[in-house]
């Protein structure tokens, strides 16, 4: 066993190993503040025969770890959330990139949540756990990475700021890396120029070389399992040798052809050409033909691009393909744009909604449940790359790239109290060849504004790649989906002209400078202002007017204590108000009331109703009333609905009044004044001094 414990960004950072989970190759629990985590790591003794290195993340919460049962019918964890799937990527993504080229046991990271604190989110410090577990066991993996959350708040940069600092934070961005090099970024910002951004990852890269020593610390505590035995599968040279003379002037050519869809009937035509070259080779067992066919490609498509300048599709490094921009093309729905941007294509479709339609989230972080009123979703059909697959439902990846195109919008929308809609956006990625994600946020910002949405900005989104081979580097703007697969980064950054409003960064290797992250966000800026020059000549302003098949949504404020007439006994008086007016009624709370209605006429007679069931009496206006009875000293008076106030007989009328009903009978409508309101509520009416007023034209 072995347990160390230090200080990190000010609160108690433990972690033991030997106690739990005994039988996994590696195990370990990290505890950060009191938010704990156990994480493991497992590969199988037997290599697979997949074409990819078969490695799986889990992230799952456990309810108790907050003290809570889980809500719904079924009382037991269920599928992952969204919050427990986009963790599980965070983790995946720099975790990938450390175990060694050709290594094909199927490997699988699992991490439990088992303590919340509600303060501490587990996401960062689950990847220190993974990279620990990994490193300590049997399981080849380079060396130790670790992550940590930057924000900034009153600007001030901070490490791990808790749940309660992000609320003050204009920055909210997950870095990962090694003791060498950054290898993921994941997050966003309140339009945040990127010279900032910089800054912010050379804060968080000295944090993370923080967690790595406290790990080696730890590693030579425990000590290191010798390395699993496995061999990658090696091409014998003779069949490495054959089918290099055979395709790779071929590749070279077909790499030329601008057109992603000639281009892969080219390459599948060239492979097919080569099998039968080799066949006999193969035969015998004497290489991977698939394996050797892509170290080709992807070594002939840099050199291209380092030696000179072009890409697949003739572009230069820094250029941007073509745009085109439809809107409003689908009638019934409430805000539509088709963007497309070479062969990229996304249809983003907005929907307005009522509160009732917003999303309740469940995890074991109060501060994170929350009901979300702006949701963004992503789905990649498989026509969008002109393939068949089975459909198995959201993927991780569609989750991950909604999420991302999400946070760059988020920034940029209206507040609640401005324009109280939940508001749903889809993205339909109808094309795909290079970064379909940031395709969404120019759609979903275009869809918004066609909606009537008044957002602050437009937002616009752009990938950005990397050749580099020893000091020779080449940053690409708008990357291809084949420069994506072969290339050494996956940079996305989405904002407005003001600044950054999300970000992901994925490198594949070691080495990345800082001057050339600098680069890449700065080429970023100069695509982004490009993009949104085009998006502005489409619409340049949200428009003024909603669609008519959109809800019109009305706000109110009622005194809380009211709230009870407005509902009823067992919600009787809210459903008969709904029946009759066709429109939503929900109440909150605080008294804020809000009306939704498919036409205006609906909601604004609830508007009516519910005004005057709620509406205060106030001393010296003039009330238009119902006599609801009379006595021998006055008559009670009906100023509003449930409110009534007595005018003394010798307030009906000038002069004497020897009998209440010489003036006034029961269901009689009439005008009175009221003239104050006592302790104890009772409300003194004049009719005698409303006659006189309204008399000198003052009626009220």
């Amino acid at each position: 066993m072995a347990k160390i414990e230090r200080q990190f960004a000010g609160r108690p950072l433990i972690i033991e190993s030997g106690k739990m989970a005994r039988q996994a190759d590696g195990s370990c629990t990290v505890q950060f503040g009191e938010t704990i985590v156990l994480c493991t790591a497992v590969a199988q003794d037997t290599p697979t025969h997949l074409p990819f290195f078969p490695l799986t993340i889990e992230y799952r919460e456990r309810t108790y770890a907050a003290g809570k049962i889980p809500g719904g019918y079924i009382k037991r964890e269920g599928r992952p959330s969204e919050k427990e799937i986009l963790s599980a990527r965070l983790i995946d993504r720099p975790l990938r990139p450390m175990f060694p080229d050709g290594f094909a046991h199927e490997t699988q990271v699992f991490i439990y949540v088992i303590s919340a604190d509600q303060e501490n989110d587990a996401d960062v410090v689950a990847l220190t756990g993974a990279s620990l577990a990994l490193n300590m066991s049997r399981i080849p993996f380079s060396e130790p990475v670790a992550a940590v959350r930057i924000g900034r708040i009153q600007g001030q940069w901070v490490l791990n700021p808790t749940f309660q600092q992000l609320d003050y934070s204009d920055v909210d961005i997950v870095v990962a890396g090694s003791d060498k090099a950054i290898l993921m970024v994941e997050g966003g910002s309140l339009e945040v120029p990127e010279e900032d951004i910089a800054d912010a990852l050379l804060v968080a890269h000295d944090g993370i070389r923080e967690l790595i020593r406290i790990q080696r610390e730890v590693l030579a505590e425990v000590g290191v399992q010798e390395t699993m035995a496995w061999s990658a599968k090696e091409s014998q040279p003779s069949f490495r040798e054959r089918v290099e003379a055979f395709a790779t002037e071929r590749i070279r050519k077909a790499l030329q052809i601008g057109d992603k869809g000639e281009r892969s009937l080219a390459m599948a035509s060239i492979k097919s050409e080569a099998a039968e070259e080799v066949k006999e080779l193969l035969d015998e067992g004497q290489g991977d033909l698939g394996g050797l066919f892509k170290d080709i490609e992807k070594r002939e498509m840099r050199e291209m691009i380092l030696s000179t300048g072009k890409r697949s599709d003739g572009r230069g490094t820094d250029e941007v393909r073509p745009i085109t921009i439809e809107l409003g093309m689908l009638p019934r729905a409430h805000g539509s744009a088709l963007f497309t941007r070479g062969q990229t294509q996304s249809l983003g479709v907005l929907t307005l909604g009522t509160p009732n339609d917003e999303q309740k989230s469940e995890t074991v972080d109060f501060a994170m449940q929350q009901s979300k009123s702006f949701m963004l979703h992503y789905n990649f059909p498989p026509f969008s790359t002109g393939e068949v697959k089975r459909i198995m439902g959201t993927s991780r990846r569609e989750i991950g790239h909604g999420a991302l195109a999400e946070r760059a919008l988020a920034a940029v929308l209206p507040a609640y109290e401005e324009f109280p809609y939940t508001i749903r956006i889809v993205s339909d990625i109808l094309e795909s060849n290079g970064s379909s994600s940031m395709a969404s946020v120019c759609s979903g910002s275009l869809a918004m504004m066609d909606a009537g949405v008044p957002i602050r900005a437009s937002v616009a989104g752009v990938a950005m790649g990397l050749i580099k081979e020893g000091d020779r580097v080449a940053v690409l703007t708008d990357i291809l989906g084949v420069e994506d697969a072969l290339g050494d980064m996956d940079f996305k950054v989405a904002g407005t002209r003001e600044g950054v409003t999300s970000i992901q960064m994925d490198i594949k290797i070691e080495g990345l400078t800082v001057d050339i992250m600098r680069e890449a966000l700065q080429r970023a800026n100069k695509a982004r202002l490009h993009i949104l020059d085009v998006m502005d000549q489409a619409i340049s302003e949200a428009r003024t007017e909603l669609s008519i098949y959109a809800p019109r949504i009305i706000t109110m404020k009622i005194n809380p204590a009211k709230i009870g007439e407005i509902i009823g006994p067992k919600g009787k008086t809210i459903r008969g108000m709904q029946e009759a007016t066709g429109a939503t009624i929900s109440v909150e709370d605080d008294g804020t009331v809000t009306i939704s209605s498919p036409g205006g006429e609906g909601g604004e007679r609830a508007r009516k109703m519910i005004q005057s069931m709620t509406e205060e009496a106030e001393v010296g206006r003039i009330y238009e009333g119902v006599v609801k009875s009379t006595t021998s000293f006055g008559a009670f008076i009906e100023i509003m609905p449930g409110t009534e106030g007595l005018v003394h007989i010798s307030e009906l009328q000038d002069g004497r009044t020897d009998k209440t009903e010489d003036v006034v009978k029961k269901g009689d409508v009439t005008h009175v004044k009221l003239l104050s309101v006592d302790e104890k509520g009772r409300l003194r009416l004049s009719r005698k001094a409303a006659l006189a007023e309204m008399a000198a034209g003052g009626e009220g």
